[in-house]
């Protein structure tokens, strides 16, 4: 069972807006940590209510805390704004749960992802995606320098609404690669866009499981 829910960063967006919200960073932190307090005791309570009937392996976050070339914040804003709520959060989770052992936590963001593993890894996480193309995430490259992640995605979406060579060069790109690393979950890097034709789609998918042997 996942918990899948809207991360701090992506929820405080939608409170302030994008521009405020890195604005209040600065100016209002009092209100931040009062913002995500609110974050924290909602989920809490929800999990402990769902909790008393099942047990949650995974719990993963919703972030979108990158663009293009970084994260819109510094590791160091992560640490003191959305960490502490998240291990809170995280901590409570674990010890609620009566048979699963070990709890999963994953993180999915659009932008250049790799800017923000390293702080990620430091409150457990373990699975992140979607390794946007666009963004320069390359699966290939990230995987051998985090071999012990759980990665999903990095297949450009863009390519998807190409030719079918072009999509078999891809694959050929990172699909043995990633294989020999000891796996990935082959999607695209965000969601199948509608200019891509079914036909390719089904080619795509076809080549995942030729791989898959």
């Amino acid at each position: 069972v996942t918990y899948e829910v809207d991360g701090g960063f992506m929820y405080l967006r939608d409170l302030f807006g994008p521009e405020n919200l890195l604005i209040s960073f600065f100016d209002s932190p009092e209100l931040i940590h009062e913002a995500m307090q609110c974050w924290f005791e909602i989920h809490d309570r929800l999990t402990a209510e769902y909790q008393k009937h099942i047990d949650i392996e995974e719990l993963f976050l919703k972030e979108d805390v990158c663009y293009k070339t970084s994260s819109l914040v510094s590791p160091q804003m992560l640490e003191e704004f959305l960490f502490p709520y998240y291990t809170k959060l995280i901590e409570n989770m674990k010890s609620r749960n009566k048979r699963v052992q070990k709890m999963f936590i994953g993180i999915d963001s659009d932008g250049h992802i790799e800017s923000v593993i390293p702080a990620y890894r430091k409150i457990g996480v373990t699975i992140f995606s979607p390794f946007e193309v666009a963004a320069d995430s390359d699966v290939v490259e990230i995987g051998k320098k985090y071999p012990d992640i759980v990665m999903y995605g990095g297949f450009d979406k863009r390519i998807l609404a190409t030719t079918k060579e072009k999509i078999k060069a891809e694959a050929d790109r990172i699909f043995p690669a990633m294989k020999a690393r000891g796996g990935y979950y082959p999607t695209c890097d965000h969601g199948v866009p509608e200019d891509v034709p079914y036909e390719n789609y089904l080619y795509f998918r076809q080549l995942i499981d030729e791989y898959g042997k």
